[in-house]
């Protein structure tokens, strides 16, 4: 059952798209408990999502990441028009905001045959044929998720895609945070994914100007079609 419900929020609410990706968290995995006790001929399959989105300024911490990886206080997140979350996904902290594609898979692995590792590795091969498209270049680095740029070289390796998961029987939610035309400033306030040596990059940084980001959505969905075998409804 690879059929798969598309919708783009636009520009929301960091937690009410939380709070809308739990409750189509919740019910998946409330269904997967009924069919449990149901005859197979009376199991209901199992719906996927696939939410794209926005956010205003926003630093999500993960739930082993650190505080000491916010560099700023609340009173300077303030000025600078940002709020602050620790969520229930894995990773450290990260910054999500306008200019940035924030994807939010929320599927049943066992749609697609998928344990968590094959699934953040295909999450990762979406971004990397997304960007090729644009002849950027990216790899994934050993010992980190997310997706890179110039990762034989320390001194230039920088993250374009930062990727954050939770999954719970199967069933998966939180997902990419993409940068698009992002303002990369915000990130001098942390240290991203709880790197301190490792830069961040945008696609306008990396091609010195601003891209069409309904263009990359449309790119993304095709290259998370290829990769997952999405059947989008």
């Amino acid at each position: 059952m690879k059929k798969t419900s598309y919708k783009d929020l636009g520009l929301i609410d960091y937690k009410k798209a939380w709070d809308y990706q739990e409750k189509l968290f919740a019910d998946i995995i409330d269904l997967k408990i009924r069919n449990r006790s149901q005859a197979v001929e009376a199991q209901h399959k199992t719906p996927n999502y696939l939410l794209f989105c926005e956010h205003p300024h926003v630093f999500t911490l993960g739930k082993s990441g650190s505080e000491n990886n916010l560099l700023v206080n609340m009173l300077e997140l303030n000025k600078v028009n940002a709020t602050y979350y620790k969520i229930n996904r894995g990773g450290d902290i990260t910054y999500h905001g306008p200019g940035q594609i924030v994807g939010y898979p929320i599927i049943d692995l066992e749609n697609f045959n998928l344990d968590i590792r094959s699934y953040i590795y295909n999450l990762e091969e979406s971004i990397i044929r997304t960007l090729k498209t644009y002849n950027i270049i990216s790899e994934r680095l050993d010992g980190a998720t997310g997706v890179w740029i110039d990762t034989t070289t320390p001194q230039k390796v920088r993250k374009i895609c930062a990727i954050g998961v939770k999954a719970s029987r199967y069933v998966t939610m939180h997902g990419f945070a993409f940068n698009i035309n992002t303002d990369l400033n915000y990130f001098n306030m942390i240290n991203p994914c709880g790197f301190t040596d490792k830069a961040v990059t945008s696609i306008a940084k990396e091609l010195g100007k601003n891209v069409d980001i309904e263009e990359v959505k449309v790119i993304i969905k095709d290259k998370m079609k290829e990769v997952f075998g999405f059947d989008y409804l």
